[in-house]
């Protein structure tokens, strides 16, 4: 993988990092705001929990595993969204 395959793979997990721990801060100000604590232990383990999905991005991302796929997981006769067609067959033409 080339530096620039992993630099724009480590900016993606921060953004991912970033997204998760924003949706966590909106639904504890949410739960603040309907005056309903969230437990600090219970805000520790989400982080953890996003600690973990970091850690395993990363790791993938280095030695080149598949991310986990949610589109198009299973057995389909349509290919998961995003995913690479193999060229379609050249028509021939006789003259």
């Amino acid at each position: 993988m080339s530096l620039g395959g992993i630099v724009l793979g480590i900016i993606n997990v921060a953004i991912v990092a970033a997204v998760l721990v924003l949706v966590g801060a909106v639904i504890v100000m949410f739960a603040k705001w309907m005056d309903y604590a969230i437990d600090w232990n219970v805000q520790r383990l989400y982080l953890l929990v996003v600690l973990l999905i970091v850690l395993y991005l990363i790791v993938a991302l280095l030695f080149g595993l598949p991310a986990v796929r949610i589109i198009g997981h299973g057995q389909s006769n349509y290919p998961a969204v995003g995913a690479v067609l193999p060229p379609a067959p050249a028509i021939i033409r006789e003259n």
